[in-house]
């Protein structure tokens, strides 16, 4: 199939059915995804933290819109951005691309200066809006692979950010929840959304073109 086949596929599942579980090799596919996912000046602000511990999944669900999903998705994909941008995070990202690119630690210090003297000054908050918005590419990604796996997927930002970060605590880590996916198996009962038609804005009023 295509990718807009596969995208015709997709739909935002209501409900999983807890019985059955993504396959492990399936669930790499999708994080293998995200890792290569463009972000902004290759920073790859962010961090992936991947739930399946039912334990877990229960507390995470008192923060969810759709508590149920939480629950019996096979596993919960959620994108946690930097909270802020700091010399040695930007760093620590070009030396490993100069070590993996086998340069000299350095070649890129012009670049990685002119990246410090934008963040740095910035307010904590602007630099978490900028990280997280990296996040939403590598979630696309993430389901557009889920749809040409024929993984039943259902991207969310209706959760309590807060109950995510104190259950996962990400703020020693230095992060701050964005958005998650709940992947898993459909259950063809309780997923009310399945057989209703896809609707999408048509492209003649989507697309503005300016030739």
């Amino acid at each position: 199939m295509t990718l807009i086949e596969d995208l015709h596929w997709r739909h935002a599942v209501k409900a999983f059915d807890p019985t059955k579980k993504v396959s492990e090799e399936n669930l790499n596919k999708i994080l293998e995804a995200i890792r290569l996912a463009p972000t902004s000046s290759g920073l790859q602000p962010f961090k992936v933290l991947v739930v399946e511990n039912q334990e877990i999944k229960e507390k995470l669900a008192e923060g969810a819109l759709n508590p149920e999903c939480m629950r019996e998705c096979s596993s919960v994909i959620i994108f946690a951005a930097w909270d802020t941008y700091t010399a040695e995070r930007i760093d620590k990202m070009y030396d490993l691309t100069t070590d993996e690119r086998v340069l000299p630690r350095g070649r890129f210090s012009s670049y990685t200066d002119k990246l410090k003297s934008i963040y740095l000054d910035l307010p904590a908050e602007v630099n978490f809006a900028h990280a997280a918005r990296q996040t939403y590419i590598a979630l696309g990604l993430a389901l557009a692979q889920a749809a040409e796996l024929k993984v039943d997927s259902c991207p969310a930002e209706g959760f309590d950010h807060d109950v995510i970060d104190k259950v996962l605590e990400l703020e020693k880590f230095g992060l701050k929840s964005v958005s998650l996916i709940y992947i898993g198996v459909a259950d063809s009962k309780r997923d009310w959304i399945a057989p209703m038609k896809k609707v999408r804005i048509p492209k003649e009023e989507l697309v503005l073109k300016f030739k």
